[in-house]
């Protein structure tokens, strides 16, 4: 039994705005386009087996996002151009309190954070995106539950960061930041994870839940999916087999 990842998921006030910032950022393309969800893909070459699934929400942002993107780059130069792409697509200058580091804050349209990181070898096989980026009080701990529910093992630890990666050694690391800040309301990007085909739902909600998941309410309804919340309140979705 086994669930992978399948979606990177973005609340936005305006999908279609949102999901033509990050593909035009990316250089990758708007595949699917629903009332309910735009999903933006990579191209085959970088790795990347998610979606950037876009869905509509009536609130915009507030406070900080406890999960983000880092974007690599492969020279500085590289770097310097792709910060001044996302400022001519929309994205603005972000100050965290930073201070200097060789990296570059940006937020985009909707004012989600995300980072323009220098070059670095480690995420020289990633693709445009480098890393997923969780917020957590405890990252080996939050590691060692996401690498139960992606089937990715643990790839890098620091005292502050834990990284997992795709077993294929390629696409994007999930990392895991230690921060105390508290969670407040719900998250605006969440994963979403799939059993492979052959497996059931019910059987991987379970498997979850025994890690330490437990069941979140975010409106949602009479879904087929179940919603369920990490050991430290991050939402996230178990969707059918694929």
């Amino acid at each position: 039994m086994s669930t992978r990842l399948v979606n990177l998921v973005v609340d936005a006030v305006d999908p279609g705005k949102l999901a033509r910032f990050w593909a035009a950022l990316l250089g990758w393309r708007v595949a699917v386009e629903l009332p309910d969800e735009i999903d933006v893909r990579a191209p085959a070459g970088e790795g990347w087996g998610l979606d950037l699934v876009f869905v509509p929400v009536p609130a915009p942002k507030t406070g900080k996002n406890r999960v983000h993107l880092d974007l690599a780059s492969r020279t500085p130069e590289h770097q310097a151009e792709l910060v001044e792409r996302a400022l001519a697509l929309g994205a603005r200058r972000h100050d965290l309190g930073q201070g200097a580091v060789p990296w570059v804050v940006l937020a985009d349209p909707e004012g989600n954070e995300f980072c323009v990181l220098e070059p670095r070898e480690q995420y020289a096989r990633s693709g445009a995106v480098a890393s997923i980026v969780v917020d957590t009080r405890d990252p080996a701990a939050l590691a060692r539950f996401w690498s139960l529910a992606t089937g990715w093992p643990i790839a890098g630890r620091e005292e502050a960061i834990v990284g997992l990666r795709a077993p294929s050694g390629t696409g994007p690391w999930l990392e895991f930041l230690r921060n105390g800040d508290l969670k407040r309301g719900k998250n605006r990007l969440h994963l979403d994870v799939a059993p492979v085909l052959g497996d059931e739902l019910e059987a991987e909600v379970a498997r979850l839940a025994g890690a330490g998941a437990v069941p979140a309410d975010v409106g949602q309804g009479t879904v087929p999916w179940v919603v369920l919340a990490d050991p430290e309140g991050n939402e996230f979705c178990v969707l059918t087999a694929r």
